[in-house]
């Protein structure tokens, strides 16, 4: 994941994969026929982590505590480690190089879907009065692409990247007057 996100998917071959893990190409060829393999499979773990986002956000009854959680395990993995930026650049990577048009679509629905779970979590939170009136779909646009953008700075500046506080992450849905 590392390799594809740094190098691209077209710089980087089997040879650097199976360094970067440790193991012979022989090792690495027999849990992936090719490099397509390995970075198809990677894609779907990502899918399959939004689509697990999705059916919690459409599930929840509890809207406030649920995106506070959601952003709690951001903040957590963004400020301990490298996986889900990479995996967020893994995504983005995957939908401007798509070779078909089906998996472009893909990922614009599974993105399409989970701005609408959360734009629709958004509006149950206002109705219940836990969270800012506003447009919803907007605020979720701003909260991942938040998110999307910290995930990038992370890997791209690497040691240089600082965390923002915790708070900041939810401050787009804080009703006014209330403390972070």
């Amino acid at each position: 994941m590392q390799l594809f996100v740094r190098q691209g998917y077209g710089s980087t071959n089997v040879q650097h994969i199976a360094d970067q893990a440790g193991i012979s190409t022989g090792l690495m060829y027999r849990h992936y026929k090719t490099k397509e393999q390995l970075f198809e499979e990677l894609l779907q773990f990502a899918i399959s982590g939004l689509e697990t986002l999705i059916a919690r956000f459409q599930t929840c009854d509890k809207p406030a505590e649920e995106l506070a959680r959601f952003a709690d395990e951001v903040y957590s993995d963004l400020s301990s480690g490298d996986d889900l930026g990479h995996l967020m650049l893994l995504m983005t990577q995957s939908f401007f190089s798509a070779e078909t048009a089906d998996r472009k679509a893909a990922l614009m629905q599974i993105n399409a879907d989970l701005l609408q779970a959360t734009a629709a979590l958004i509006v149950q939170g206002q109705r219940q009065g836990q969270i800012r009136n506003g447009n919803a779909l907007e605020m979720a646009l701003y909260f991942f692409s938040s998110i999307q953008g910290l995930a990038t700075m992370k890997v791209m500046l690497g040691e240089g990247f600082s965390m923002p506080s915790r708070p900041l992450l939810t401050l787009v849905f804080k009703k006014e007057g209330e403390s972070s």
